[in-house]
């Protein structure tokens, strides 16, 4: 049995790994559950679902969307629902609504794990997040998992009303109430005093092209040279699995001394510590569904460079950051996560970046004054109110 089962691996092997996801997709929606329709009119509570303990921007995301239930008194807890060699998800409590977050395409897969009546009787909500103008119409396949969509900018909720209108909700992440405090403390970070210090802040495995970190590494070269009292910090999240993406950073960076690369494993709270005592957040980013980082370096007084396009335009502004202008151009991506007849994304201008970096770095004053509008626009644009409304409309009642 076991070789027999070893050859068919093999056999399986041999096919196009694109006629493999094909099939796995197929099969997984065959035997994955589906919500009941219509959904009930009241629920008790909700829980959130979704791969809770992941090291990612969708990780975070779930346990900050599960913060902010918790805060409005609507928690009935969270279930761990993720690929790999893990306990099947458990059964949701009785009563609860089930806020999915877990983008479209991996829906069936997740679900097939799970128990056959896991969404029996309830209402099942999807939070999707999507980075560009058009959603793969291999989405709308997925559709039939949820009876309605929050997306957590207007930039996705507009490009998944497409697949599915009518039934797509703009909730952002409530991060203004959910924003754990923070102090600078360059001295445990071995950063120096006197040096003003640049982030950029990237996860490799969220596509390498569309964070766009040799473009950072270009405009700060271009804007400071080897100034040694300019710092450009870059913190690289699961470098390790991407190897070539690694090596084309290092040639970017190549003998700089006043460029640090960072690729190690961090804490949440070195995380924290780390934008609390940066001097600047640059994101040249070509396309986002939301920002996380931008979004909490504003919450922390911390002046942004960013691109003035796509998700994160839901919490800033002309006023409350340094938008780097930009022009669409086509996607190009090598790992076809965005392969979407007519993608656009923005290639942000290079000498733009370069001018505000020089404009801040050289101006203490002007930085502290983008930080502090930064902060206000953004706290009144990342508030509970959204996800307050969505949980009333949709019959999600408090525990308490």
């Amino acid at each position: 049995m076991a070789e027999r089962l070893a050859f068919l691996h093999r056999m399986w092997r041999l096919v196009p790994q694109r006629l493999r996801r094909a099939a796995l997709q197929t099969a997984s929606r065959i035997a994955a559950p589906r919500p009941n329709r219509p959904p009930p009119a009241t629920s008790l509570g909700v829980q959130i679902v979704g791969e809770m303990g992941r090291i990612s921007g969708l990780g975070e995301a779930a346990r900050l969307l599960h913060s902010g239930v918790a805060a409005l008194h609507a928690d009935a807890g969270a279930i761990e629902l993720a690929i790999g060699h893990r306990p099947a998800p458990a059964h949701p409590v009785a009563g609860a609504a089930l806020i999915l977050h877990v983008n479209a395409p991996s829906l069936p897969l997740l679900l097939a794990r799970a128990p056959h009546d896991f969404l029996r009787g309830r209402r099942v909500i999807g939070f999707w997040n999507w980075e560009i103008e058009t959603v793969p119409a291999a989405w709308h396949k997925n559709t039939d998992f949820v009876h309605e969509v929050w997306a957590p900018t207007g930039f996705t909720a507009t490009a998944l009303d497409a697949i599915m209108p009518g039934r797509v909700r703009v909730v952002p992440y409530p991060l203004a109430a959910t924003l754990v405090p923070a102090m600078a403390d360059r001295a445990a970070l071995g950063l120096p005093d006197g040096t003003v210090v640049v982030t950029v802040i990237a996860n490799l495995g969220a596509s390498f092209t569309r964070k766009n970190p040799l473009g950072a590494i270009a405009s700060f070269r271009a804007a400071f040279g080897d100034r040694p009292d300019r710092l450009l910090l870059l913190k690289l999240v699961g470098a390790s699995l991407f190897p070539r993406d690694l090596a084309q950073i290092r040639d970017a960076i190549g003998a700089s001394p006043n460029i640090r690369l960072i690729d190690a494993t961090w804490t949440g709270a070195e995380m924290r510590t780390l934008l609390a005592s940066s001097d600047i957040l640059l994101s040249l980013h070509r396309a986002e569904g939301f920002g996380l980082v931008p979004a909490e370096a504003m919450l922390r007084g911390i002046p942004v460079i960013a691109t003035g396009w796509s998700g994160s335009m839901q919490f800033m502004n002309e006023q409350s950051a340094a938008l780097v202008p930009y022009r669409l151009v086509p996607v190009i991506e090598q790992r076809g996560d965005y392969a979407v007849s007519g993608a656009r994304w923005a290639e942000p201008d290079h000498d733009a970046a370069v001018h505000w970096l020089r404009r801040l770095a050289d101006d203490p004053v002007e930085r502290a004054s983008l930080a502090a509008r930064g902060k206000a626009y953004a706290s009144s644009s990342l508030t509970l109110d959204p996800l307050a409304t969505a949980l009333q409309s949709c019959g999600i009642a408090r525990l308490d």
